[in-house]
């Protein structure tokens, strides 16, 4: 019995864990991309615009991902 309940707990806290490291490695490549972004759109080089451009196949889907985590923690705070 106090074995499952030691396991099911540090279970629990691993996965909690796991989530809040993806969180955050999740802000940081969106800032990264976002940055990026910024740097290749401000040059004139028709490579950059390109680069700006496609810089937006990976910015879409992690403002998803930071609209969900910012939803979660709202609810989390209510």
């Amino acid at each position: 019995m106090i074995s499952t309940v030691t396991s099911t707990t540090v279970s629990t806290i691993t996965s909690v864990a796991l989530a809040a490291t993806l969180s955050l490695v999740a802000v940081l490549l969106l800032i990264g991309f976002l940055v990026s972004k910024e740097l290749a759109s401000s040059g004139k080089h028709p490579r950059l615009q390109l680069f700006s451009r496609v810089l937006n196949v990976a910015i879409y889907p992690l403002l998803a991902v930071f609209a969900v985590i910012v939803a979660n923690r709202m609810i989390q705070v209510l």
